[in-house]
């Protein structure tokens, strides 16, 4: 095993072990570093030691370059960011450069939201008549509604489903209550008359493949991927962006700040001030757009 290979190995132990993380967030570190680390071996480094500002900023400009969403580089950084300040507690390095790196604000990276239109176009597009149909806009209906990160669409079991309202477990093993509207419990209904022929006595996960495994967040993404192609929605989006999208379209139609943010299990209002932004550059384009004096 390389050195430079090894010390990836003890930062993600050192995520794992120290820093608490969730699974999914070392996973993606690892997956960040592991892609900046594979660009850094053609350059004849064996050791992180050797690692410079220009190998960091060298590697954003690679990604730019390849039309990575500024949320993808922004993540990368972040991730980059923390491997620096890892090697410098380990004395690999005696600076830690990442420092010279400053972070975009977060409400610039917001992904686009889908209108209203563009909503109700995707959530036909399953063929609710058919047990996988059913099941998509379900899913569809669920993740809309609820503004649920994906990881916790896929980890829902049957019973945490209620007439009104989702018990969801979030980041950190926190349980937060989500009120849902009647479209989605009503798809929910609907496919769970399906959903019986996949079902095992073991597995209680809501939402399940044909052969009765859990979804995943891979899937998922497939699935609403294949769906936004089939509506013509020429817009890159996610399972995220529904989030965005409810969080936006509650913004927009007068829902508190704070309401939204116990609704998608921020911590901090930080997180869900940037929505803010979206609405204010909205109300911008809407102004100019409309106004006969602009």
């Amino acid at each position: 095993m390389s050195t430079i290979v090894s010390q990836l190995n003890d930062f993600i132990t050192f995520l794992r072990s120290e820093k608490g993380l969730a699974s999914n967030t070392i996973q993606a570190y690892y997956h960040d570093t592991n892609a900046f680390v594979q660009t850094l071996e053609p350059l004849g480094i064996t050791s992180l030691a050797q690692l410079k500002q220009q190998h960091i900023l060298s590697f954003l400009s690679h990604l730019k370059s390849q039309k990575y969403a500024s949320s993808t580089i922004c993540r990368a950084l972040i991730a980059i960011k923390v491997l620096c300040r890892f090697l410098k507690r380990e004395q690999i390095t005696q600076t830690n450069i990442g420092l010279y790196f400053e972070t975009p604000k977060l409400w610039q990276l917001i992904p686009e939201v889908l209108t209203c239109e563009e909503i109700n176009l995707l959530l036909t597009q399953p063929d609710a008549h058919h047990p996988l149909g059913a099941r998509d806009r379900a899913i569809l209906e669920t993740l809309y509604a609820s503004g649920l990160r994906v990881s916790e669409l896929c980890t829902l079991q049957i019973y945490d489903v209620d007439d009104t309202v989702l018990r969801v477990k979030g980041k950190g093993g926190k349980e937060r209550i989500v009120p849902v509207g009647q479209p989605a419990i009503k798809a929910i209904d609907h496919y769970l008359t399906y959903r019986d022929r996949w079902d095992s006595a073991e597995n209680k996960t809501l939402f399940l493949t044909k052969t009765g495994s859990p979804m995943d967040r891979v899937m998922v993404w497939r699935m609403i991927k294949q769906y936004a192609k089939t509506a013509a929605i020429n817009k890159n989006i996610s399972p995220h962006t529904l989030r965005h999208s409810f969080a936006t379209h509650l913004l927009d139609n007068g829902a508190d700040l704070r309401v939204i943010q116990d609704m998608l299990g921020h911590s901090n209002i930080s997180s869900t001030d940037r929505y803010t932004h979206i609405s204010r550059n909205r109300l911008q384009e809407s102004f100019e757009a409309s106004h006969p004096r602009f």
